[in-house]
């Protein structure tokens, strides 16, 4: 436990059911920048029904990157449960990609609160639009001179 980073996953719809061809490459970027390691990654499709099925990699990807670097991206730790979780926040219709990854830029700083008893109590993302929300209003309420 001690050699491991934080492990987070992200579901990310595509309307069109198709991956663009410049997502999988920026993947693949962070594995070998030592960044990520992807866990699990799976592929999902949501019937105009609400039913839910799996897709295979070659039938999600727009683009000409070979896609077999993700074949075996599969820990075991993303079960079904997790998968329909997913397939909950998928508009009918659309396909999406649920990317499980442990973050290893951040083993150092993991470790060493591990080994100084500290305990992380609270997480969380803030969506980049409410992001720029916030500092279009701070912008606001404290107007730069020119």
């Amino acid at each position: 436990m001690d050699v491991m980073g934080p492990v987070d996953y992200i579901v990310v719809e595509f309307p069109d059911g198709k991956v663009p061809k410049e997502v999988l490459p920026r993947v693949v970027d962070l594995v070998d920048q030592g960044t990520v390691r992807i866990l699990d990654l799976a592929f999902l499709r949501k019937e105009a029904d609400g039913s839910v099925v799996g897709l295979e990699i070659g039938e999600t990807f727009d683009g000409e990157m070979d896609v077999r670097v993700f074949d075996g991206a599969a820990s075991g730790l993303m079960g079904a449960e997790d998968r329909a979780e997913a397939a909950g926040v998928i508009e009918p219709g659309r396909a999406a990609m649920v990317v499980l990854y442990e973050n290893l830029w951040a083993i150092p700083f993991a470790s060493a609160l591990r080994r100084s008893g500290a305990e992380l109590v609270a997480s969380g993302r803030i969506p980049v639009a409410a992001l720029l929300d916030a500092l279009d209003a701070a912008d606001a309420d404290h107007p730069v001179d020119a």
